[in-house]
C-alpha cells in the first residue's frame, strides 16, 4: 500500500508542478502596453472573409491568417503563401503574444520582421524586456508582407519556451 501512496504522492506533485509552471509561464503576459497593428479592429470578425485554412501535401496550410491562442500556440503552425502575401497573425486569446523572426532562420536577403516593427531579433527581445514593446494584445493583430522566397521560422518571446513557435513558407 506504501507503493500506491508513493504513486498518488507523486501524480500529486507533478499536477501541482503544471499547473504552478502553467501560471508562472502566463504571469509575464499581458495586454497593456506594447506596439501592434490592429487590423480592422474589433468590427466584422465573423463577416466570412476569413481566408480557409487548407492543409497541402508538405504539412503546411495554405493560409494568410495565423492565430495567436491561450494555449500558447500560432494557429496553424506552418503555413505557405506566395510570395507577395501578406501574412496577419491575430491574437484570438485573452493574453499578449508577439511574433519575432529568428534572424538567422529567415532566406538571406530577405526582411526581418517582429511585431512592434524591430528591425533585429536583439531589439524586438530587449523592447519586449523594456515595457514589452512588440506585444499584441487581446483582439489585436501585426501583418507582415513575405516578398523573398523560403522559409521563416519566428516564435513568441514571452512563450518561447512553451514551445510557442511557428512557420512560415514562401513559395
Amino acid at each position: 500500500m506504501s507503493m500506491n501512496r508513493n504513486t498518488q504522492s507523486r501524480r500529486q506533485f507533478l499536477r501541482a508542478t503544471v499547473v504552478t509552471t502553467g501560471g508562472i509561464a502566463l504571469a509575464g503576459c499581458s495586454n497593456s502596453g506594447g506596439s501592434s497593428t490592429d487590423e480592422g479592429g474589433e468590427s466584422g470578425g465573423d463577416g466570412g472573409s476569413e481566408p480557409t485554412t487548407e492543409q497541402s501535401g508538405g504539412g503546411a496550410a495554405q493560409t494568410s491568417t495565423v492565430e495567436m491562442t491561450d494555449e500558447l500556440a500560432f494557429e496553424p503552425k506552418t503555413i505557405e503563401v506566395s510570395a507577395g502575401t501578406e501574412v496577419t497573425w491575430k491574437n484570438t486569446g485573452s493574453i499578449g503574444h508577439t511574433v519575432t523572426a529568428y534572424e538567422g532562420k529567415i532566406p538571406d536577403g530577405a526582411a526581418y520582421f517582429a511585431s512592434g516593427d524591430f528591425d533585429s531579433q536583439q531589439a524586438a527581445k530587449d523592447g519586449y524586456s523594456n515595457g514589452q514593446k512588440g506585444n499584441v494584445p487581446k483582439g489585436e493583430s501585426y501583418s507582415h508582407t513575405f516578398e523573398t522566397k523560403g522559409t521563416y521560422e519566428y516564435y513568441c518571446i514571452p512563450h518561447e519556451m512553451n514551445g510557442m513557435v511557428g512557420t512560415v513558407e514562401v513559395v
